[in-house]
């Protein structure tokens, strides 16, 4: 039985090897052509958000990925200089904000978005181009979940070992279904479910999904 039971793992571990080395092909094929294809546009909205206020074109954040390692998560910039002190100063002043936050992690009405071009960006979800980058480098996949720092991890709870197995996505289940509007928790539930039943046809169809809203100009949801 002791064998028997090696023997399983064994073989388990050598499909989960395998279907790390298949995504990570995928993601390096799959990433190198939306570079290519979206270059032009990428170098036409750095060129818009600069001389909306002569700011740096692209966001770095810091986002943890597979095994807790940290890295810069890169996004056309969309939020004015400061930010941070804006959303602290609407948490310390609208309670409704703050519920809003602890239940989404994000804002619907939120002070901080450039207007009109980071409106649009946001809308589009165009904004989450540079992480093509990210999937390149081997940061992130095209697909999993949302790449999140570490308190958002930590709202993982059990599930937190299951979220750091995997690398982020730049898409995921719940971004090609319901997007910003999912609470924190079906995100996670989502998320949950993606990697344990991983598959290189289920990436696929996401992908496929994600694309036909994005083409359909379903943007509800997104913000």
């Amino acid at each position: 039985t002791g064998k028997s039971g090696s023997l399983d793992e064994a073989v388990a571990s050598n499909r989960l090897i395998s279907s790390r080395w298949v995504k990570r092909a995928f993601d390096l094929a799959f990433g190198s052509l939306m570079l290519l294809a979206f270059l032009p546009l990428g170098l036409m909205i750095s060129i818009v958000i600069f001389l909306a206020d002569r700011g740096a074109p692209i966001y770095a954040h810091k986002r943890v990925g597979r095994g807790g390692r940290e890295f810069y998560c890169l996004k056309f910039r969309t939020m004015v200089p400061n930010a941070d002190a804006l959303l602290d100063d609407l948490l310390l002043r609208s309670p409704e904000a703050v519920e809003e936050w602890e239940q989404y992690r994000k804002l619907r009405n939120d002070p901080r978005i450039v207007p009109v071009v980071g409106a649009f960006l946001r809308k589009t979800s165009l904004d989450e181009l540079p992480q093509i980058v990210n999937v390149i480098r081997g940061d992130m996949s095209i697909v999993g979940p949302r790449p999140v720092i570490w308190d958002e991890v930590r709202m993982y709870g059990p599930a937190a070992p299951l979220y750091l197995s995997v690398r982020p996505g730049l898409t995921g289940p719940w971004q090609a279904g319901v997007r910003s509007d999912a609470t924190f928790e079906y995100r996670v539930s989502q998320d949950v479910q993606y990697i344990e039943n991983w598959s290189l046809w289920a990436d696929v169809r996401l992908i496929v999904k994600t694309a036909a809203m994005f083409l359909r100009g379903k943007t509800q949801g997104a913000y």
